[in-house]
């Protein structure tokens, strides 16, 4: 073996660790791709995908056949006469012209066809939702129920969605990779997508199309529940959220004149579980490991001090978060995501942080910081350096927006 040889395969031995890597990367565990997906929109993008890629490699192999035939019949050779120029062929030059041409139009038939079949009118009947995309969090709104809600979409299996998608900025890109739905969100612009889900299940969303410091963070979740669960979340969302109780605690109680003392208040605060089953939100000890945030939070905002919820329902009525936030009952801010039932919800800043106290506490604190770019001030006393909520009554809040079921 001589030396420019024993070269290529030293060079070949080198990569063959990226090789393995490589083949690791296809394991099943891909919940995030295209293949697989759980709607009818999704079966037939997969169908003409795994065509193509049929298609694709049968042309790869055919052409990598000839080249590999021609190299070694046509290599050089010693006392060989020169080789025979083919400029002028007819025959051959309407040949690579007219096979490539049949490749393309088999290549265009179905995928046209799939285009118009997609994005004709959705079957009557189908569940109507507003998507409206903000930098950097989604916005849902149900018209035909009067829901608005944010960063979690839920649907029922089995029943045709149709979205109608505008955003309120700058361009985005509505995409759900298990679901195979993805339309842009245009200014001054209303695009539709509609598919049935066919499957229940909980599955990740992105925007797909860049639109700031925190494109990589604007992310929501879909939750496909069966109809029943689905009409359960209808009632609940429609409902007032379940936590405004008697929240004075500076008010007595007046004597009774006559006849037993009265019960004891019940707490303000419902039981993540109990809440999550009246709700018909998914359970959050049964959430998949793929729509579980994994942000680590930043280190100077770590630490947290439990709360009170009857005082942060006090404070929240006289803090900044009116002016943005939505609470049924309590306020009407339309910048931000509306609040209503942001406790029953799973996850916190547009899906990048679990929905629990101490990433609560540290977004109100400080959310430019969790989240590049966001629109959300700072609220936090110790960074405002003057100003702004102390670190009790920022505990308070969290643990008021936690208890909104």
């Amino acid at each position: 073996m001589n030396e420019p040889t024993r070269a290529r395969w030293r060079r070949f031995i080198s990569l063959a660790p990226l090789l393995v890597l490589a083949l690791a990367a296809c394991g099943p565990d891909v919940p995030n791709s295209i293949f697989g997906a759980h709607s009818e929109f999704g079966h037939q993008v997969d169908d003409l995908t795994r065509f193509l890629l049929k298609l694709g490699l049968g042309v790869f192999v055919f052409v990598e056949a000839l080249l590999i035939f021609a190299v070694f019949k046509y290599r050089h050779r010693e006392g060989a006469p020169p080789a025979k120029q083919i400029h002028g062929n007819t025959t051959l030059e309407i040949s690579w012209t007219f096979v490539p041409a049949v490749i393309l139009a088999i290549i265009a038939i179905p995928t046209v066809r799939l285009i118009f079949k997609t994005q004709a009118e959705a079957p009557a009947g189908a569940l109507q939702v507003e998507v409206i995309g903000h930098q950097w969090w989604w916005e849902f709104r149900y018209p035909e129920y009067n829901i608005i809600t944010a960063n979690e979409l839920y649907l029922p299996a089995n029943r045709t969605v149709s979205f109608s998608l505008r955003t309120n900025d700058v361009l985005h890109s509505f995409w759900m990779p298990q679901l195979n739905g993805k339309r842009d969100l245009i200014s001054n612009r209303t695009n539709h997508l509609w598919f049935t889900p066919d499957s229940v299940g909980a599955y990740n969303g992105f925007c797909a199309e860049f639109c700031g410091a925190s494109h990589a963070n604007m992310r929501f979740k879909v939750f496909v529940v069966p109809p029943e669960q689905f009409a359960q979340y209808v009632a609940h969302e429609q409902s007032p959220p379940v936590f405004p109780l008697a929240l004075d605690t500076t008010a007595k109680p007046a004597k009774a004149a006559k006849g037993p003392s009265p019960p004891p208040p019940q707490p303000a605060t419902v039981p993540l579980t109990t809440a999550q089953a009246t709700t018909g939100t998914w359970p959050m000890d049964q959430l998949p490991k793929w729509v579980v945030p994994a942000t680590p939070l930043p280190v100077t905002l770590a630490d947290t001090m439990p709360g009170d919820a009857a005082r942060g329902a006090a404070t929240f009525k006289t803090a900044p978060c009116i002016a943005c936030h939505t609470v049924q009952g309590v306020s009407a801010g339309v910048i931000g995501p509306n609040l209503t039932h942001v406790g029953s919800r799973t996850s916190i800043a547009a899906g990048l942080y679990p929905n629990d106290h101490a990433h609560l506490v540290a977004w109100i604190m400080d959310a430019p910081d969790m989240k590049p770019g966001s629109q959300m001030m700072m609220l936090g006393a110790r960074m405002m350096g003057t100003g702004g909520l102390t670190d009790q009554q920022i505990a308070d809040i969290a643990a008021y927006l936690s208890a909104l079921k």
